[in-house]
């Protein structure tokens, strides 16, 4: 650990740990094997569908299928230490079966966005070269096209409702094959999910400790995860996630939670598993405490929340801030606001003020924002319970580092901004076959996040923008997340994206995408609010409406994809 001061450490509770030095479990599968046993027939994981139909998996349940899974990955389909298996589904049952099946048998996870295209599936397939890939049926019809030049030997299929009692899931499978047409033929060699574990019972019952075997080989330092990701640097690629770095993560992120109850946490998961945050902190560390965890397989309409917000008493959810903007404009949960919810946390994004605020009156309870990147695993730093302050992402997770810096990689004055960079042992192994891109994100151990940000004299963490994200206008610096929240805060927008867009000799202009609340807004309306609350260069030059915002499948507003809508202009 490095020897220097971390002023943000005086913000921790009594029961906070500053450094986190013992490794909990060798392992994932060491881990995943652990905690079933401490909590074997509570519930672990419920998958609620938008009209209240749901089903629901133990903690032994979990444990035994992910084992008959090890077994069929090793044993039947030949796959060994080390080998990659892509995961494609949507937040369901059989997700947790799939992944920790998956760590079980000592291979590594590629984690793959359902609602990619062939095409972008083929490019994570022929990066990753997995050896077998779980897919929900909903979406592998689009498997022969991806796997065309690199297939795939081993295609596990499941579904949406597998898992569920009978009744809805022979209602759902009728609904989606002949109602809705959703599920499409299949029209390659497979094996469907429930034959698969039944076929690793056979194998697991005629040999002894082949899990534990299997889990023998694999070392803390082994690569657990493939995690895709645009990255700092813009090419997507894979990040390497060691068991060591998502296991400690998720320890130092539950460490900064003590108001935790374990084995008597519910947990709302509306994010996807597959995405970096959910999958350490929703998924593996609410199963680390006993937390029930409520997946919801699509949020969008937010109304598809609804039945579970109803049905069981949610203490935990996160979000990004669009999930908690959109909620707070849905009049049946301004009507009814969950009664149980303890707090929510928030990442992947930056957290509007007026969004925060507007949240903490309807549910009486706060947001509290966090920040991490893909390769951190995900999580960086985190504000306090009851310490938290606004528009601040809080103060770094235990045994960890984070500085700002210049472009040399110096420590800029304190309250100066600079690119954050941050060290610890949630930090990637690097990028998947990809040493010069590896190069350009960390130096000397220490990762660059290609955001700009600032540190208080306290240790409080701020961040300003994406450095790629800032805009030049006539030499001046502007960050689109300081105006995006100004307008946020007025009410007539529901919400609001800013970039850059060329501007001859100014260099750029600043350019308001704006989705109204009131439909009476004007332009002039908004750059008359601006004018109050900003610097004339900072005040939105062009403004344009829209029905909505361009967005990433967990909520966040792709600035990316705006800006090249201009250039195209």
């Amino acid at each position: 650990m490095l020897e220097s001061p971390r002023p943000w450490t005086a913000f921790y509770s009594a029961s906070v740990r500053k450094d986190i030095d013992v490794l909990p479990f060798r392992n994932i599968g060491d881990f995943v094997t652990a905690i079933a046993s401490q909590y074997e027939k509570q519930p672990a994981f419920t998958t609620c569908l938008a009209n209240g139909m749901n089903g629901t998996l133990t903690f032994e349940q979990v444990d035994e299928m992910s084992d008959a899974l090890a077994v069929y990955l090793r044993e039947v389909a030949g796959l060994d230490t080390g080998d990659r298996v892509a995961v494609q589904m949507p937040n369901c049952l059989s997700y947790p079966i799939a992944a920790l099946g998956v760590f079980k048998a000592g291979c590594v996870l590629v984690n793959v966005n359902p609602l990619y295209t062939s095409e972008e599936m083929a490019k994570q397939f022929e990066d990753a070269t997995p050896s077998a890939v779980i897919v929900v049926d909903l979406f592998a019809d689009k498997l022969t096209d991806a796997m065309h030049g690199h297939p795939i030997p081993n295609v596990i299929v499941t579904r949406v409702a597998e898992f569920f009692p009978r009744a809805p899931q022979w209602i759902v499978g009728l609904v989606q094959k002949y109602w809705d047409k959703s599920v499409k033929p299949i029209d390659l060699p497979h094996i469907r999910l429930p034959d698969a574990l039944k076929a690793g019972r056979a194998k697991h019952d005629s040999a002894h400790n082949t899990i534990e075997r299997y889990r023998s080989t694999v070392e803390p330092d082994d690569v657990a995860c493939l995690q895709y990701t645009g990255g700092t640097t813009g090419v997507s690629k894979g990040a390497m996630l060691s068991h060591r770095n998502i296991l400690m993560n998720m320890e130092q992120t539950m460490e900064l939670l003590p108001t935790i109850e374990k084995g008597k946490e519910i947990a709302l998961t509306a994010l996807p598993l597959y995405h970096i945050f959910a999958f350490t902190v929703n998924f593996l560390g609410f199963y680390s405490i006993g937390a029930r965890n409520i997946l919801i397989p699509n949020p969008r309409p937010l109304t598809n929340v609804k039945r579970a917000m109803e049905n069981y008493k949610i203490t935990w959810m996160s979000g990004v801030n669009t999930l908690f903007n959109g909620l707070s404009n849905e009049q049946w949960f301004l009507d009814t606001p969950p009664k149980h919810l303890k707090f929510a946390s928030s990442g992947g994004m930056a957290l509007q003020t007026s969004v925060a605020q507007r949240w903490e009156e309807i549910t009486g309870k706060p947001v509290i924002e966090g920040y991490g990147l893909t390769e951190s695993s995900p999580v960086l730093t985190f504000n306090p319970l009851g310490k938290s302050r606004e528009g601040s992402i809080g103060v770094p997770v235990p045994s960890t580092y984070v500085k700002c810096v210049d472009e040399a990689g110096n420590e800029v004055p304190q309250g100066e901004p600079g690119e954050v960079a941050a060290y610890g042992p949630q930090i990637m192994l690097g990028y998947w076959n990809k040493p010069e891109e590896t190069a350009k994100t960390m130096r000397d151990g220490w990762l660059l996040t290609g955001d700009i940000g600032t540190m208080d004299a306290d240790g409080y963490f701020r961040i300003v923008d994406r450095k790629k994200d800032m805009i030049l206008v006539s030499g001046f610096n502007v960050y689109p997340n300081e105006i995006e929240d100004i307008i946020a805060a007025h009410p007539g927008v529901n919400e609001v994206a800013v970039i850059g867009v060329p501007d001859g000799a100014a260099g750029e202009a600043v350019k308001a995408f704006i989705v109204k609340q009131d439909d009476g807004l004007s332009v002039d309306d908004v750059r008359a609010y601006c004018k109050k609350h900003l610097t004339n260069y900072k005040v939105p030059k062009q403004v344009e409406f829209r029905e909505e915002l361009p967005k990433s499948n967990v909520g966040k507003i792709l600035r990316k994809d705006l800006r090249a809508e201009e250039l195209a202009k």
